[in-house]
């Protein structure tokens, strides 16, 4: 019987998310795997992947905050504001001459805090019930509405010129869904010479880091984290005793109990150190918002 987990995989350029899904239900023999966050497959870095019943907890991890490795290419705009697409327009040597540390630390600055952002045409949001790369590889034209997020860091190294373009190496911190090639996009859109992606790694997912993520050719005795552990890494731990395990595996409120938690939600650890669910305040009360399955010893 396959055990419950979240397991870490850093994910190599070429693959998409699924096809590292795939591989982890090879791997572990199961059919129940998904993951919080879909990477391109130019994107290398950490997918978080939930195996079994942990799969319930992806819901409360997909929206945590990401960290992203990435460079931008000033000097060209593509049709999937990466550099897999195709070239649209390039811009002039004097174009780029005139292009300052000082412009770029601007257009940077444009860019960070709670910013409006077109994501790219070639993202995953769904328009009719259709994914939007779909819609574009159809020969549609797709423009997606504006969608507010938030880049609380934004770094960016020097500049450094190659051929016809400046290339900027970045770190960037910010909210679940937020479109690094967007930014790529617009910082280069800021600064008159058009700009894309040409490299681009995920790094954190909230507190879980890539640095703690096995590679693709090890999944195979790859040990996941359990879900208590998991759990206690995106949300407060609510510490309960055997009876109020009992009473929320069974669907009852934890009678006066909600000044026990700050948050919206609690990870609900039992005296095993295992994890019974997922609560929400109610009132006063707090009740189950995810059981997770018993396990078996």
């Amino acid at each position: 019987m396959v055990s419950p987990g979240i397991l870490l995989v850093d994910k190599p350029a070429g693959l998409t998310s699924h096809d590292v899904v795939a591989r982890v239900r090879r791997a572990f023999g199961t059919r129940k795997v998904g993951h919080a966050g879909t990477l391109d497959p130019m994107a290398t870095g950490l997918l978080v992947v939930g195996i079994e019943g942990a799969t319930r907890l992806l819901t409360y991890i997909v929206g945590a905050d990401k960290t992203y490795e990435t460079t931008i290419r000033l000097g060209a705009t593509t049709t999937t504001d990466d550099a897999e697409g195709d070239v649209l327009v390039r811009a002039e040597d004097a174009d780029l001459d005139a292009v300052t540390a000082e412009g770029i630390d601007a257009g940077v600055r444009a860019l960070t805090g709670r910013i409006s952002q077109v994501p790219s045409s070639v993202s995953a949001i769904k328009v009719d019930g259709r994914r939007a790369y779909d819609r574009v590889r159809a020969g549609e034209d797709v423009v997606l509405a504006a969608r507010e997020v938030t880049v609380s860091r934004f770094d960016v190294g020097a500049a450094r010129r190659v051929d016809g373009a400046i290339d900027l190496d970045a770190v960037v911190d910010c909210s679940s869904g937020t479109y690094i090639r967007s930014l790529a996009r617009d910082l280069g859109a800021g600064l008159g010479v058009g700009g894309h992606l040409t490299a681009l790694r995920r790094t954190k997912v909230g507190s879980f880091d890539v640095s703690d993520a096995v590679g693709i050719e090890e999944l195979d005795g790859a040990t996941p984290l359990s879900p208590a552990d998991a759990a206690s890494r995106v949300l407060d731990v609510l510490r309960v005793d055997a009876a109020d395990a009992r009473d929320l595996r069974y669907g009852k409120r934890l009678a006066g109990q909600a000044t026990r938690v700050t948050g919206a939600f609690a990870a609900a650890v039992d005296e095993d150190d295992t994890l019974v669910g997922v609560v929400e305040k109610r009132g006063d009360d707090l009740k189950s918002a995810m059981n997770m399955p018993e396990e078996r010893r």
